[in-house]
Order: C-alpha cells, then structure tokens, then sequence
C-alpha cells in the first residue's frame, strides 16, 4: 500500500480559497515558468516543475470532495494527477458523465481512502486538503502533508486543514524548495 500525501496551494495564513471559494493569485506561479506541466497554460519555473511533476506522476489516485469535483466539473474526467479519482459524496456520478472515466463515489473518506489506496495499488494516494484531507488527517490516515505556499495573506477564507480542531504533529520539513512565487514544502506526518 502506498502512502497517503494531503497536498495543496495555500496561502502564507493558510488558505485554499478565499471566503467566496475564489483561489485569486494562488495558482499564479502555474503560469509564470517556462517549463511545461502537461496541462493548458500550466508552465512553472523549472525548480517547482522537477518537484511538482514527479509527484503528480507518481499518484496512482486522487481522493477529493463533492465540492471540488462540483467546481471543476471533475476535470471533465481527466483528473490533474492519478489514474483513478475518488469522490467523497452522498450523492452518485452524475448520471451520464464521462462514463469512461476513472471515477468512484464513496459516501465518507474512510471508504475513500480505503478505495483510493485499493485502486493505487503500491502507488501513493493523494487526498486535495481542506474539509476532506482535514478528516483524513484526524483519522490518522495521511502520511504526508505537502503544501505550496504562495506569499499572499487571504485573512479568511477556506482552510488548508478544513474544520479539524486537534492538535496533529508534523516532522521538520524533508523537501523544503524555493520555486517563483512559491515554496514548496513537504512534512511527514509524526506518528
């Protein structure tokens, strides 16, 4: 079973979105590079692609919620990372999408997680941060947290860790890169 990386952009106070789910100036260093990521317009400096693409190329599954899925219309089926997504909703796939897709439902990120990691096979498994990755992580399921701060204040808005409110130790960072616009930091989860 591979390991369980909670990873996303932030803000320096801790954010994933503003108060009006608005990301503003956090996915900006994905287009101020000259290094390609595969995707349209995503182009990073060449020090955040030889991190960010080997970890994106390493994720058997993406684990996210219901709202995230909802906001990006599941990435039209062609998640940014992983071969498999797992959506963590009550409700089904919307009936029709993609049917070729590689997307599952779970109703809780128990089950998620224990789908995501038998779909990822030896592979990681990563699960996008805020009110998903914070359950994750007060379940005790998630190896790694993996961040990339963005030097922007947003004072309110979407936290990286959603509502979790115990208190989780992380070792000293073990990947600590300085990208433009963005540092990219990765902690293991202390057990």
């Amino acid at each position: 079973m591979g390991k369980v990386v909670m990873q996303n952009v932030v803000s320096v106070d801790g954010f994933i979105a503003d108060r009006n789910d608005d990301v503003g100036p956090l996915f900006e260093w994905y287009g101020n590079g000259d290094t390609d990521l595969g995707g349209p317009g995503l182009k990073v400096s060449k020090t955040s692609a030889a991190y960010v693409q080997p970890l994106w190329d390493s994720l058997g599954t993406l684990v996210i919620g219901r709202r995230l899925f909802d906001m990006t219309n599941g990435w039209e089926g062609k998640a940014p990372a992983g071969q498999h997504v797992v959506v963590v909703s009550h409700r089904p796939k919307p009936e029709g999408w993609h049917p070729e897709a590689s997307y599952h439902f779970e109703g809780d990120v128990r089950s998620a997680l224990a789908k995501a990691q038998e779909l990822a096979g030896e592979r990681p498994v990563g699960v996008a941060a805020g009110d998903v990755g914070g359950q994750a992580l007060a379940l005790g399921l998630v190896d790694e947290v993996a961040m990339d701060v963005v030097p922007v204040v947003f004072g309110s808005g979407k936290r990286f860790f959603g509502s979790v409110d115990s208190q989780h130790l992380l070792e000293d960072p073990h990947v600590v890169i300085q990208g433009d616009r963005v540092l990219h930091l990765c902690y293991r989860v202390r057990r």
